[in-house]
Order: structure tokens, then C-alpha cells, then sequence
């Protein structure tokens, strides 16, 4: 890692909101690094040998848990996955008495996903160690974000001037604020489509544009981006049906047709066939890069990893 560590100062990646646009093509840049490096045969390094980094989950995680194991084993860290599910918090002990406990054996890094917004700051007020934000209930999911944007870098060139398309159940998504903090503070324009009851209420003072009709909303966008509808934080009925939110709000061929010829169609992850998006549209080879968000997260948090911890050390000998 060359001095452009030195240009990153938060001691955390909690969320978007507060970087600048040079911290954000800081991270992507050392990510674009590893994306290559990641298509070589050798794609491991030992640059943070002797690190130890433990993913604290409270929530279910598949794809994001292996996401940053895998970053960090590719970085030559130790890795420690701590669940809900086999840790002390089934016996009662709260988050900062878990937090106090992992910061005892000094971690280098925590990575926290945690179903109430806040906790991942909190928790970062505790500890001694970097902590990165793996989501946090509705507030953010930076990674995310992050390798959104070097996805969309990577097939348009650049994240200014583009106009984004935000889909889907807005309300409870994480991953839509983090996405429109960074495109925002990126130059680009983002719109946000879905049905009013999943919008939330004052959103437009982010700087959004809200369109309730898909075929309105994608006309001539650059970026089309779904979102899970996720059932499983509903209380209450957000929408009459599947099958009618489907109809309206859907992904499929025809109402992409709105949207520039070239538009690229992404989704988070796990989708929701026949719900949120078509299965043809979803597997189209020629516009669909969900597969490459997946790739682009590792050499995301590789990068996110490297730089946070190489402050900490950098911190750790000047008070040495």
C-alpha cells in the first residue's frame, strides 16, 4: 500500500455519508487493484500477515459474511466468524459487553452486521480496533455501495453525469441510502421508483427524484438498479400481491425498454425471481452485471480492509 492511505482519516467505514469524493475513488481505486488481481492465478498477498479480523454478525448472511472471510484470508489475515447463533448474546450478554470482551483479545479489524440502526456506531465507540459497517437495519451498507460504484465505473468509465434508477422497496433498504449518498456526492442523478407505500416520507430531501410509474422513471436512464423486496421487515401490507407488484413494478423486458439501450441492470443480491426481476432479464449476459457485484464485493473489502487497518497500524507507531 503506497502513501494514499494517508489520505483516508476516519479510523472506521460506517456509512457513505461523510466521505468525499476523493475518499471514495480512494477505496475504489485500490479496489480496481484487486479486482484485477483477482483474476490471476495468484490471488493472495501478505500484507496484513499477523492481522486479526473477526466478522460479528447478528444478522443471517450468506453472501456478504463469505464476501469479507474471503477478503481478508486473501489478505493473509486471520479471520474469526462470530454468529448470533454461537455466541454469548443467546445467554444474554448485550452488544457492548460483547463488543468489550472481542476488544480484549485486539482484533485489528470487526466487521458488524446488526439489525438495529446505530449499533455498528455505537459499537465503534467501544472498541480499539477498525470496525466496518456491514449493514446496519435501514441506515447503510457502505461496501455495498462501494461495489456498486466500482461496478458502474468499470462498464461506464466514470460515476458523474450518469442517471441511476433506484427500484423496488426503498423503505426498508440499506442499500438504496448508501447508493444514493454515493452517487449523489459522485455527480450523478438518482431516481427512485416503486410504489408510494414503499417509499419513505421526506426521501426527496436526499436529492432524489421519485417517480411511482416504472416505464416514467427508467425513461432513458443509465443504471437500472432492483432491490430485494424484503417481506421479512414488513409489518403490515406494503402491497395488494406478488403477482400485482410484479405487474407494476417488475423488471421485465418490456419496461426496460425505457431505460438507454446500453443501461446496465443490477441487483444486490438475493433476488427475488418473478418478483422484483424477470429471470431473462436477470440472466441477460449482455447488460446484467449482478454476477460481477458479487466479485467486485471481495476487492471492495479487500481494499476497505487494507486501508483501514493499515491506519491502525500507522496510528499504533506513532504512539509507540
Amino acid at each position: 500500500m503506497g502513501p494514499e492511505a494517508d489520505h483516508y482519516p476516519h479510523p472506521h467505514l460506517l456509512g457513505i455519508e461523510g466521505l468525499t469524493p476523493g475518499e471514495i475513488t480512494l477505496i475504489l481505486d485500490r479496489a480496481q487493484h484487486y479486482a484485477e488481481k483477482n483474476r490471476t492465478a495468484d490471488k493472495t498477498s501478505n500484507i496484513l500477515a499477523g492481522s486479526t479480523v473477526v466478522n460479528l454478525f447478528y444478522e443471517n448472511s450468506t453472501r456478504t459474511l463469505t464476501s469479507f472471510e474471503l477478503a481478508a484470508k486473501r489478505l493473509g489475515a486471520d479471520v474469526i466468524n462470530m454468529t448470533v447463533g454461537t455466541s454469548s448474546v443467546k445467554k444474554g450478554e448485550t452488544l457492548i459487553d460483547t463488543a468489550m470482551t472481542l476488544n480484549a483479545m485486539n482484533p485489528d479489524a470487526l466487521v458488524v452486521r446488526h439489525a438495529d440502526s446505530g449499533a455498528v456506531k455505537l459499537l465503534s465507540e467501544k472498541v480499539n480496533c477498525a470496525v466496518l459497517n456491514a449493514g446496519d437495519g435501514r441506515h447503510e451498507h457502505p461496501t455495498q455501495a462501494l461495489l456498486d460504484a466500482l461496478t458502474i465505473r468499470r462498464h461506464k468509465g466514470r460515476l458523474h453525469r450518469l442517471t441511476v434508477a433506484i427500484c423496488g422497496d426503498i423503505a426498508h433498504s440499506r442499500v438504496a441510502r448508501s447508493n444514493i449518498l454515493l452517487l449523489n456526492t459522485m455527480g450523478s442523478r438518482v431516481r427512485l421508483i416503486a410504489p408510494p407505500t414503499l417509499i419513505p416520507s421526506k426521501i426527496e430531501r436526499m436529492g432524489v427524484e421519485i417517480f411511482h410509474d416504472m416505464e416514467e422513471g427508467l425513461k432513458d436512464c443509465d443504471i437500472v438498479m432492483m432491490l430485494r423486496l424484503q417481506l421479512e421487515r414488513m409489518e403490515g401490507s406494503f402491497i395488494p400481491s406478488v403477482r400485482e407488484y410484479f405487474h407494476f413494478h417488475g423488471l421485465d423486458r418490456a419496461k426496460l425498454a425505457n431505460a438507454k439501450p446500453d443501461a446496465l441492470i443490477m441487483h444486490p443480491g438475493p433476488m427475488n425471481r418473478g418478483v422484483e426481476i424477470d429471470s431473462e432479464v436477470a440472466d441477460d449476459v449482455e447488460r446484467s452485471v449482478i454476477r460481477e457485484q458479487v466479485e467486485m464485493g471481495v476487492a471492495v473489502r479487500m481494499a476497505a480492509l487494507e486501508i483501514l487497518v493499515q491506519n491502525q497500524r500507522n496510528l499504533a507507531g506513532e504512539h509507540s
